[in-house]
Order: C-alpha cells, then sequence, then structure tokens
C-alpha cells in the first residue's frame, strides 16, 4: 500500500471516529459556531451593568470553547477586548451618574465600604476585582471607580492588565486540561447540557431586558434631576392690595 493510501486511509478512518463523537456530543453546535463572537458579546455583558445569570460566565465559556478544541490565540483576545469595552461602558455611567449611580447599583450596606476602598486604593480596587474570580463582585468597583474620579487612561491600563492575566490563565487551563474537563462534562452534565444551556439563555434575556429598563430608568431620573436644577422657581405674585 502507498504512503498516499494508507494517509488517505488514516483520514477517512479519523472522520468517521470524529463524526460518531460530533454526533454524541451534547454541545449545542450554534454554540461551538459562536466561537470567538460569542465569547466576545458574553464577555461585555459579563463586565456591564447588566446583570447575567451565572457570575464568571466568561471564564466557563472560554474554558469550555478551549476544552472542545477551539483556538485559545483567538478566543482569549475576544474575551479581553469585549470585557474592557463592557467595563469602559460601566465606568462610563459612574463617570457621568455620580453618588446616582452609585446609589442605584450599589446597596446602602456596601456603598460606604467600596467608596473608602476606591479613594484610598483606585488601583487594587479595580485590579482585584478585575482578576479575582466570583464571588468577588466587579460591577461596584467600576461604577465607583468612574463616580470617584480614577481617570480613563488608569482605568483601562489596570482593568486591562487584569483581565488579560485573568482570560489568560483560563485558556491556559483549557489547553492544560481540557481533556479533564471534557471527561467531567460527558460523565455528568451532557444528559442535562441542552435543558440547562436553554435555561441559561432564557434567563440571560430576561437579565438584559431588565439591565436596560433599569440602565433607562437611571438615565430618566438624571434627566428628571437636571431639569429641576435648572428650572428656576417661580416668584410668588404680590398680593392685592
Amino acid at each position: 500500500m502507498s504512503i498516499l493510501a494508507l494517509a488517505q486511509q488514516k483520514a477517512a478512518t479519523a472522520g468517521r471516529h470524529l463524526g460518531k463523537r460530533r454526533g454524541h456530543s451534547p454541545i449545542p453546535p450554534w454554540l461551538i459556531h459562536l466561537g470567538a463572537i460569542g465569547v466576545f458579546g458574553v464577555s461585555v455583558v459579563d463586565s456591564s451593568v447588566i446583570p447575567l445569570p451565572l457570575p464568571g460566565s466568561t471564564d466557563l465559556l472560554l474554558l469550555f470553547l478551549v476544552a472542545h478544541g477551539a483556538n485559545p490565540w483567538l478566543l482569549a483576545p475576544a474575551a479581553i477586548v469585549g470585557s474592557m469595552i463592557g467595563g469602559y461602558m460601566t465606568w462610563s455611567i459612574g463617570r457621568k451618574g455620580g453618588e446616582a449611580a452609585l446609589r442605584n447599583y450599589i446597596s446602602p450596606r456596601n456603598l460606604a465600604r467600596i467608596s473608602n476602598w476606591v479613594e484610598n486604593h483606585s488601583l487594587l480596587a479595580v485590579v482585584l476585582p478585575a482578576i479575582l474570580p466570583p464571588p468577588i463582585p466587579l460591577l461596584p468597583f467600576l461604577l465607583a471607580a468612574g463616580a470617584l474620579g480614577v481617570s480613563r487612561r488608569r482605568f483601562l491600563v489596570a482593568f486591562g492588565s487584569a483581565r488579560t492575566v485573568r482570560y489568560g490563565l483560563v485558556a491556559w487551563l483549557g489547553v492544560k486540561y481540557g481533556r479533564g474537563v471534557v471527561r467531567i462534562w460527558e460523565k455528568y452534565v451532557a444528559e442535562y447540557s441542552k435543558p440547562v444551556l436553554w435555561t441559561l439563555l432564557a434567563v440571560t434575556i430576561v437579565g438584559v431586558a431588565y439591565g436596560v429598563w433599569k440602565l433607562r430608568r437611571m438615565k430618566q431620573l438624571e434627566a428628571n434631576e437636571s431639569t429641576q436644577q435648572t428650572t428656576p422657581a417661580k416668584e410668588p405674585l404680590p398680593s392685592a392690595g
């Protein structure tokens, strides 16, 4: 048998095995095909004021796709860039909204603590939440960084560096331990994958709609406050007699 024929035979055998694996794969094809676009979109929302149902959604999606053979050199930059866009949008909302934005998104119990931390440790207050996994919250610190005067340049450098480290590490874990991740997924989660994914998708849509409504409501309240401040008070009419 010639070398060419042997190579063709091996390719055909590999193709059949791959087809069998894909036929029984619990991963929806649309999720794999989304690839970098999906990671980019999720990372934008994940760092914005719009809530996602699952903390660390970008990390999980990035790890999941890299473990299944997607290109980490494409997915990690997509996650980093998307997260920087979402984070910058959140910082901008804090910058424009000021204390009103903080009161709208941060509970009174945590507001003073977060504000003091940002005022005394501005860079660490951005880097640590951006690099550490949940349950460390990200949104309050990004809003406070904008509202309390962290400059655009300092914010982007700190946040971008932290996200590069975090998503680079997640991509590396996907490459290093991808086969183990796939085996665990297929062993414990495969039969429930479609209901879980569709449920997460539905909850995400609801969360996005709620986040957009809350953002529009906050802008409307800010517009009303600015109108009341600029409208001069009417002087009382002189009484007759």
